[in-house]
């Protein structure tokens, strides 16, 4: 009976969030989607301290997908997911990957006739995959063990249009992540460039 309750309450949140996903597109004057590549950098191993692991989260290349919606002429909101495209060793020995996905408040005022100012600011998670090299199945099969963080995100960038609705914007984004006792610090920044288009606005 609990279970049954639960899926019910379950499928009305899923379908509200979808509605107000919906509803949100359907007012925004602006929608933005992006793809991008770039790196991170981090305290290096020597400076870990307290409970960190004395192992960076510096290096790789990172690709990222993201998408807004300016809902005001001025004000709106992003979601971002960034992951280590190939696997870095951790302490010289086990594969593993990172992925660092956001949700933030946007603020991107026009700055020229084909430049905006992009600052973000909000919450999300990074998820640290450490693979295990044997098959582990219950529900589903996977190779890998995850470890999950919550962290505040801060982000900037400025959108630079050379074509119409194209747009290229360099980008720098810094992650906060608690408790982060898997690698030197709880901090880490990202930057790099990403390529998209604008749908309405402009």
């Amino acid at each position: 009976m609990r279970k049954t309750k639960s899926r019910i309450f379950l499928g009305i949140l899923l379908t509200g969030i979808t509605c107000l996903i919906f509803g949100a597109v359907g007012q925004a004057q602006q929608f933005d989607v992006a793809i991008g590549f770039g790196t991170i950098s981090a305290p290096s191993a020597s400076e870990a301290s307290g409970n960190h692991a004395p192992v960076s989260l510096t290096g790789g290349l990172y690709p990222s997908f993201s998408a807004d919606f300016l809902l005001l002429k001025t004000f709106g909101v992003q979601g971002e997911l960034a992951w280590r495209g190939g696997r870095g060793e951790y302490g010289g020995f086990q594969p593993y990957r990172p992925f660092f996905y956001d949700f933030n408040a946007m603020f991107a005022p026009r700055i020229g006739p084909h430049t905006d100012l992009v600052l973000l600011g909000g919450i999300g998670g990074q998820n640290t995959r450490f693979y295990t090299g044997t098959q582990v199945c219950d529900f589903s099969c996977q190779n890998f063990v995850s470890v999950n963080h919550f962290m505040g995100h801060f982000g900037a960038g400025i959108k630079i249009y050379p074509y119409k609705h194209v747009f290229i914007e360099p980008e720098a984004h810094l992650y906060l992540v608690h408790d982060n006792q898997e690698f030197s610090s709880g901090r880490a920044v990202r930057y790099g460039a990403s390529i998209g288009y604008t749908f309405g606005g402009r």
